[in-house]
């Protein structure tokens, strides 16, 4: 489905652009306040104001954080305790990972709507964060839309779990975009 393909892609990239992005700045800032220290080159960065550098780099690591889970959940690579449900057989499986994927879809859900609530209440304030002078509710937009996104990703699984049985896997040893050969170790190539 496109818009499936799209709303996949538009997560990627969010989330990789933001990783990209305060990767940047914060090792610009770092370059910046020690090479403040030297003496040749204070003169030229005395004049640059990097003190809004963290707390932008703090919301961009919040709003990748909340879109990273729905990707993990998405994807497969969402931290899940499976011990129990592994050792369950087959028939008590299958509820039991219905069951689990209904009460992630249940959180997510409350805490979206909670965080939704929260954020239109925060829209009638002229709150500011303190460096960006960023409106707050901005910033605290993630919660809600991270978290629908997220109980979204928990439907999709559960409704493919549903029709095929399968939970999506990740391998950690696959690198996307990276070809592998299966032969075996030791194998002549």
């Amino acid at each position: 489905m496109l818009p499936l393909k799209i709303l996949d892609r538009l997560e990627e990239t969010l989330i990789a652009s933001l990783m990209a992005a305060a990767t940047l700045i914060i090792f610009v800032a770092v370059v910046h306040r020690y090479g403040t220290g030297v003496r040749v080159l204070y003169p030229y960065l005395f004049w640059i104001n990097l003190s809004w550098a963290q707390e932008l780099c703090i919301y961009m690591f919040v709003w990748m954080a909340k879109f990273g889970a729905a990707y993990g959940v998405r994807t497969g690579i969402h931290v899940g305790v499976d011990v129990l449900v592994n050792n369950l057989s087959p028939q008590a499986r299958r509820p039991m990972i219905m069951f689990s994927l209904f009460c992630g879809m249940l959180f997510t859900a409350i805490v979206g709507t909670m965080g939704a609530k929260f954020v239109i209440a925060l829209m009638a304030t002229d709150q500011v964060s303190p460096d960006l002078e960023l409106p707050r509710w901005i910033v605290f937009l993630c919660v809600p839309l991270g978290s629908y996104l997220m109980c979204f990703r928990f439907m999709q699984v559960a409704w493919a779990f549903w029709k095929t049985g399968e939970l999506p896997r990740h391998d950690p040893g696959q690198v996307e975009g990276v070809a592998t050969d299966d032969l075996a170790p030791g194998a002549a190539r």
